[in-house]
């Protein structure tokens, strides 16, 4: 790999391509090799964090999407590109003593695709902070009292499913209460900020080097309003819709996925794995809803609808059944008058617009 100016460009792309054949083919030691021998041809750590490793993570997801690898391939890809993280972290030639301040990262709870979580960690070390990385789902509770033993200047909360942002709100709130700011990234704040500035996020970063010059620069410090609501914040939810769809999430799953089996004999004839699989698929149309609910935001419901009939055609389910999910759904929340226009417009959108298999906001990381 030596004389293949890893600095450049085009250094960059033929990286990405022998690490994608590494990951895809399950040779960590190979793509482990990869990154520490780019590392010592000059590449910076950072730039094979996020250039090399992250992107080539990110490929690995359209590349699930697209239904070219399988759920156990995405995750063995995975598990290799966090251990090969791991690999660069320990490396000698990238420890950075702190010269700092102190900053907790952590995804909110139930939140687990870490990896940008990961990726801002090791930036930040790299750049001098001392961090404290918790992880994958993270409940509040167990974040506030982290911070009570051990403080910290700054809490940076990732999150890439936007059925995540009410413990995301839960999160900024009660860090906010002990006077700690928080700056949040990843896909469920939307592309450009709206639903961290919506729950009132003190900062937003699109990407690990925003964030972390963001970090640099100094972020606000939080009034102590204690004892805020999400109401307060959201005066949308007096309506008590979101409340009641998430808590009847599992009774209305049962509802679509009986009233499925009653009008296609298809479904009717599934096998347990497949009628396991489509009550998971209600589900997720079912917990979209309430973030939508949640956020008053019918871009949210209708862009992971159109995603979602682009994954079912991608695997060759037919798209008509999620339509007909959704007129179930309509029919028994006829009397919530959001819930109503919500998927009434994601019926519109699903008839109107060609399946994609993109990124939806916030489905991945």
């Amino acid at each position: 790999m030596k004389g293949n100016n890893p600095n450049g460009a085009e250094g960059t792309e033929v990286l990405q391509d022998r690490l994608w054949a590494a990951v895809t083919s399950r040779d960590e030691h190979r793509a482990t090799d990869i990154v520490l021998t780019a590392l010592e041809d000059g590449m910076d750590a950072e730039t094979l964090l996020l250039d090399l490793l992250g992107r080539v993570q990110a490929k690995v997801g359209v590349e699930w999407a697209a239904n070219r690898l399988s759920v156990a391939q995405e995750h063995a890809a995975s598990a290799i590109t966090e251990r090969v993280i791991a690999s660069l972290a320990h490396h000698p030639a990238v420890r950075t003593p702190p010269a700092l301040g102190r900053v907790t990262v952590a995804c909110v709870n139930q939140e687990w695709h870490v990896l940008p979580a990961r990726l801002l960690a090791e930036v930040l070390t790299l750049r001098g902070w001392q961090v404290d990385f918790l992880g994958a789902q993270v409940p509040t509770p167990h974040l506030i009292a982290h911070l009570h033993h051990h403080g910290a200047d700054a809490v940076a909360l990732s999150s890439s499913l936007p059925t995540r942002l009410p413990d995301a709100h839960a999160a900024i709130s009660a860090c906010q209460a002990i006077g700690i700011p928080v700056l949040v990234g990843g896909a469920a704040f939307g592309p450009d900020g709206r639903y961290a500035r919506m729950l009132g996020a003190n900062a937003w970063a699109p990407d690990a080097r925003a964030a972390a010059q963001q970090l640099a620069d100094g972020i606000p410090q939080p009034s102590l309003a204690t004892g805020r609501q999400q109401i307060d914040d959201l005066p949308h939810l007096a309506d008590q819709e979101y409340t009641l769809v998430a808590r009847a999430q599992g009774q209305l799953v049962k509802q679509v996925l009986t009233q499925l089996e009653a009008g296609f004999p298809a479904v009717a004839a599934y096998t347990a794995p497949q009628r396991e699989r489509t009550a998971e698929d209600i589900g997720h149309i079912v917990d979209f809803l309430a973030a939508a609910l949640y956020t008053n935001d019918d871009d949210l419901f209708t862009t992971f609808i159109t995603w979602t009939a682009g994954i079912l055609t991608a695997r060759h389910v037919p798209a008509r059944s999620l339509h007909s999910a959704l007129t179930i759904l309509a029919t028994e929340l006829k009397d919530f008058p959001r819930s109503t226009r919500l998927l009434d417009r994601a019926r519109s959108a699903l008839n109107s617009a060609p399946p994609s298999v993109g990124t939806p906001t916030g489905a991945t990381a």
